[in-house]
């Protein structure tokens, strides 16, 4: 970790959505270490407790919390947003890790099934975390939002056409997004303060996925700790240069 990213991230209040998978474990710890006050969220009480209580243990003095939420729920997703600006002064980013994938064998054993819940997981969870902290995030001197998209939605396989469209749709509503931090900058010269931002990757890997399979090349995969970086060093750059930018972790 650099100097600048340290600076950058202390005393920035940060939530992760999707904090318990292999993503938001490694972007809590990230966040921590660089002196953020870190507010997860995680639809299961047991695995979300697991993951704070990793952090505290591997960053002594660590400002983390977790919050039961249901990402499904546009009304509890808004009033999470409400209290967490009310009770820190302000929020500086939404880290939307929320994942899953669904797929088949051929384009025509394609199960609308699948679609449905892909729409639920990955389209409108981030409809709501996006909607909810838009406000804040436009209030902060320096709001990020980022999704996680995938190689797949541009370049979308026969079999896995529903996770494309997803993955598809929540670039473009996040593009959106970018587009209102313009048109809502409070900067006088114009220029957004905040940025919505899109990682994209092929697939993610772990210590413990390299370490069961050392044989194994995971090429064009990413290191979950070099997603955190990145995300991590949303706060080092001005909001004008990543708003409504791909960045892209995996070759084109």
């Amino acid at each position: 970790m650099t100097a600048q990213s340290a600076q950058s991230l202390a005393g920035r209040v940060i939530a992760v959505a999707g904090a318990t998978g292999p993503a938001g474990r490694a972007a809590l710890r990230r966040l921590a270490v660089g002196g953020a006050t870190v507010i997860a969220a995680g639809s299961d009480a047991g695995r979300l407790e697991a993951a704070t209580d990793a952090v505290r243990a591997a960053v002594p003095g660590a400002r983390i919390s977790g919050q039961v939420i249901d990402l499904l729920d546009p009304q509890e997703v808004h009033d999470w947003a409400d209290h967490l600006e009310a009770e820190h002064g302000r929020v500086d980013g939404l880290l939307h890790l929320v994942g899953g994938w669904r797929g088949s064998k051929t384009f025509h054993e394609t199960r609308i099934d699948d679609w449905d819940w892909l729409q639920d997981r990955v389209v409108r969870t981030l409809q709501h975390t996006s909607l909810a902290f838009q406000p804040a995030l436009l209030r902060s001197e320096a709001g990020r939002y980022a999704m996680i998209s995938a190689t797949a939605a541009h370049q979308p396989t026969a079999g896995g056409a529903a996770y494309a469209a997803a993955k598809a749709a929540g670039e473009a509503w996040t593009r959106s997004m970018a587009h209102s931090f313009v048109k809502e900058s409070t900067a006088a010269d114009g220029t957004p303060t905040a940025a919505a931002v899109i990682l994209v990757i092929k697939a993610l890997v772990t210590a413990q996925m390299r370490a069961e399979k050392p044989e194994a090349k995971f090429a064009g995969f990413t290191d979950t700790t070099d997603l955190a970086d990145t995300l991590a060093g949303l706060w080092d750059r001005p909001a004008a240069e990543l708003n409504g930018q791909h960045l892209w972790l995996t070759a084109r």
